[in-house]
């Protein structure tokens, strides 16, 4: 099973992050994604690969579940710990 239908899967049973993984997917897909193939709000390659880097050491290497859950916790609560 491919990383990104694992990804969904994760989020599908957390109804919680719903709308947070919505507003991720919003904020770092490509500009102009909808004219460009495959007509889906994917993140640009380059920073894709920077932060699997970042991450793991490995631009190729798939993103882990739980690293992606936790991400989108994080982003879930961040206003609140930000004071906005």
């Amino acid at each position: 099973m491919s990383w990104e239908v694992r990804a969904l899967a994760a989020v599908a049973v957390r109804p919680r992050l719903w709308r947070t993984a919505l507003v991720q997917v919003a904020r770092l897909a490509r500009p102009g994604w909808w004219r460009r193939w495959p007509l889906l709000p994917l993140p640009d390659r380059d920073y894709l690969r920077f932060r699997l880097v970042t991450a793991y050491g490995d631009p190729d290497r798939a993103p882990e579940t739980d690293d992606l859950v936790t991400y989108l916790h994080w982003c879930r609560a961040w206003p609140r710990v930000a004071g906005g």
